[in-house]
């Protein structure tokens, strides 16, 4: 990643971003500037909306921030590496690290799919969405990935493009490198989908399912078993290392 400041305020705004814009601040943004950062009128931020790259923006308003005027690009805006994080969902703060996590580590869309054994029954989407927010303003990502609703794992896989690669990270699988099996199964420009199941593992009729699927590459992540949220991050390293975008270029 380019040298970047990270001391500097940064904020997500659901608006079109060009020089000279005014973009007006909600409730929360303009309490988070005032009250919490104690920033007042003329003070700058960065501003970025995950479409038009990231600006230096100043704060307008007489009592308290109202709006961002928009003043120059610092970034263009990037493309995220074509990786789709697909889980079991977990339980609360769980659920929110591994949300945080997965975006740090350059998941562009986040599946939820329930299994038999998925012990949260109820999946807060936006809650999700603002974990997904929280973690590329701190992080310094351009792009907001795509957080779609909780889906069965066989409509999910019924579903799915073929041509896509879908890593089936599985505890039952034989121990073998995951950076060579990773390698073998390099491809170009159609995709990827990292599949971590639940707290109590996948059911032996889904494990079959997933092993009837093309384009599949079953993962062991090593020789001892971790929780669901520190394998994601396992995995989602593996593969960025491996396939993704760590290389410093992309197929």
């Amino acid at each position: 990643m380019a040298s970047y400041d990270f001391r500097g305020p940064r904020l997500f705004v659901d608006a079109p971003l060009a020089q000279d814009a005014r973009v007006p601040l909600d409730r929360d943004q303009s309490n988070y500037l005032g009250n919490v950062l104690r920033l007042a009128a003329g003070a700058e931020v960065l501003a970025f909306n995950g479409r038009d790259g990231e600006w230096q923006a100043a704060i307008d308003g007489r009592k308290r921030p109202d709006n961002l005027i928009i003043l120059q690009q610092v970034r263009p805006q990037d493309r995220p590496a074509d990786l789709a994080y697909v889980f079991a969902p977990l339980k609360h703060a769980r659920l929110d690290y591994m949300v945080q996590k997965a975006i740090e580590m350059g998941a562009a869309t986040l599946q939820p799919v329930l299994t038999r054994f998925t012990q949260a029954s109820r999946v807060n989407t936006e809650r999700m969405r603002a974990n997904v927010v929280e973690a590329a303003e701190q992080c310094g990502i351009l792009s907001i990935a795509t957080v779609t609703e909780p889906v069965p794992l066989d409509r999910y896989l019924s579903q799915r493009p073929a041509e896509r690669l879908l890593i089936f990270c599985d505890e039952a699988a034989e121990l073998q490198s995951p950076i060579q099996s990773l390698q073998d199964a390099r491809q170009t420009g159609q995709g990827i989908d990292v599949l971590i199941g639940p707290e109590g593992g996948f059911a032996e009729e889904e494990r079959a399912l997933l092993l009837r699927q093309p384009k599949i590459l079953r993962l062991a992540l090593g020789p001892r078993i971790m929780r669901a949220d520190t394998a994601a991050v396992a995995a989602l390293a593996l593969v960025q290392a491996v396939l993704g975008d760590w290389g410093g270029s992309r197929d």
